[in-house]
């Protein structure tokens, strides 16, 4: 009795789901970010004027027994760097949601006059009340960059359309920097004594902040960041255009003010506790968008994680380069970012967004 062979099956063809190299892509950036993050924690404990091993950072912070470097790294260098996660993470957030909302690739947070109403505050402040510390510095600048960014929103609101515009709340923004930077100027150069105590501030710093500036400020940079996130599908929308947006059941004038609001959390509290930071709000958001592409479900998280990365790597820059002093993080970003950017501009050219 003869048999024949059943002809071989052919294997099922798998057909990846659409997006899902993208996805994975996403993920695995992410992933990178988070381990660099985790190595630029422990850089930033383990440099300074003094080097510390890792394995004297991890023993200082896990089972402390009191030595110098416990002390070292428990009261100075773990509030200085977890500040600086906080602002970097701020930052971060704040340039992608401000550069989302103004569909303007150039934008940083102190496009809404965040970073000129800080510093009106913060001279006026010490020229009037007399404030002398860190601690009085960081509610006067909070406080000024609250005022700056509504009256930035309420005046490019006033064109009638019922909602500011982009190119609204970028010339609104224009205008009144330059009015309070114009202020700034009169009040420091007619009294050298608030010049002396301004300057330190403006310089952008994370230098002598303790764990009460943290506090201060953690819990407005959070609500920022969470307003942030959950505005991600809504921006996504407003990034097609208002009309589209509106057509998508998004309300275009609750989207730009929740949009500020968040904005204004993040970036005022960065800019209240360390000064006006230049450079990471403006690049970081290309840099991440790179890596994530335009959806800003994924693009705000990348933000948040290279933020943070890349302060604490230039805070650490300005501790090695200039030991046994440092260079202040605003001067080292200033240094060093300004090339990498013209350089990123004439590789990618900056699509418009």
């Amino acid at each position: 009795m003869s048999t024949t062979a059943e002809p071989a099956r052919p294997a099922p063809v798998v057909v990846p789901r659409p997006g899902s190299g993208l996805r994975r892509r996403r993920l695995a950036g992410l992933a990178i970010l988070f381990a660099l993050l985790v190595l630029a924690l422990f850089a930033s404990i383990a440099f300074g004027t003094k080097i510390i091993p890792f394995s004297h950072v991890w023993s200082a912070i896990v089972a402390p027994t009191g030595t110098e470097d416990d002390v070292v790294i428990r009261s100075l260098r773990v509030p200085r760097t977890l500040l600086g996660v906080l602002v970097g993470i701020a930052l971060g957030l704040a340039g992608a949601l401000i550069q989302g909302h103004t569909r303007n690739p150039l934008a940083d947070p102190g496009l809404l006059g965040v970073n000129a109403g800080a510093a009106f505050f913060v001279v006026c402040g010490i020229y009037v009340f007399g404030v002398t510390t860190l601690l009085g510095y960081v509610w006067f600048a909070f406080a000024g960059a609250m005022v700056a960014s509504t009256a930035v929103f309420l005046l490019g609101s006033a064109s009638g359309r019922g909602s500011p515009t982009p190119v609204s709340l970028a010339l609104a923004g224009a205008a009144l920097s330059f009015l309070l930077g114009g202020l700034v100027s009169a009040i420091i150069l007619t009294d050298t004594n608030t010049l002396d105590a301004y300057r330190f501030w403006n310089v952008g710093s994370l230098a002598g902040r303790d764990a009460a500036v943290f506090g201060q400020v953690v819990w407005f940079i959070v609500v920022g960041a969470l307003i942030a996130l959950a505005s991600a599908p809504a921006l996504n929308a407003l990034s097609l255009g208002d009309d589209v947006a509106r057509s998508l059941g998004q309300s275009v004038r609750r989207t730009r003010v929740m949009g500020v609001i968040a904005i204004t959390l993040l970036a005022g509290g960065a800019t209240a506790a360390c000064g006006p930071i230049a450079f990471v709000g403006l690049v970081v958001p290309h840099l991440a968008r790179s890596l994530t592409g335009p959806d800003h479900r994924w693009l705000l998280p990348a933000s948040g994680l290279m933020g943070a990365v890349l302060l604490l790597a230039a805070d650490v820059l300005g501790r090695v380069v200039a030991r046994p002093g440092e260079l202040q993080v605003g001067i080292v970003l200033a240094i060093v970012g300004a090339p990498f950017f013209i350089a990123l501009v004439r590789r990618r050219k900056l699509v418009s967004l």
